[in-house]
């Protein structure tokens, strides 16, 4: 079973950055693995996603072009490496997997067909 603990939140102030890390255990060959967050109140909003199989990313449209996804295989590491973060990227960022591969439909698509996720990271980014 795949179990997924993410690292790198904290508060920082606009145009700060920050980078993410999402330690993951067991084989996730063939799944679709990335990036949600969620505000309080507000959906959960698909970040960004990796095809295992092929190394194709999809971006969500909360992610133009500041936010860059990568992994390693040797680690078993996600990252997610945020720039010229605004305040409405505040939210608890949460590295997920879907073993059905649906990243290919889209990221709205994954989101909705997630089979496991961690507990999140806190992003505060004030003004």
């Amino acid at each position: 079973q795949v179990q997924l603990v993410e690292s790198g939140g904290g508060s920082v102030q606009t145009g700060g950055a920050l980078k993410l890390s999402c330690a993951v255990s067991g084989s996730t060959y063939g799944y679709c693995v990335g990036w949600f967050r969620q505000a309080p109140g507000k959906e959960r909003e698909g970040v960004a996603v990796i095809n295992t199989n092929g190394g194709r990313i999809y971006y969500g449209d909360s992610a133009p072009g500041r936010f860059s996804i990568s992994q390693d295989n040797v680690k078993n590491m996600l990252y997610l490496q945020m720039n010229n973060l605004k305040p409405e990227d505040t939210g608890t960022y949460h590295c997920a997997a879907d073993r059905r591969a649906t990243c290919v439909y889209g990221v709205g698509t994954w989101l909705n067909h997630l089979d496991a996720w961690g507990q999140g990271t806190q992003v505060t980014v004030s003004s």
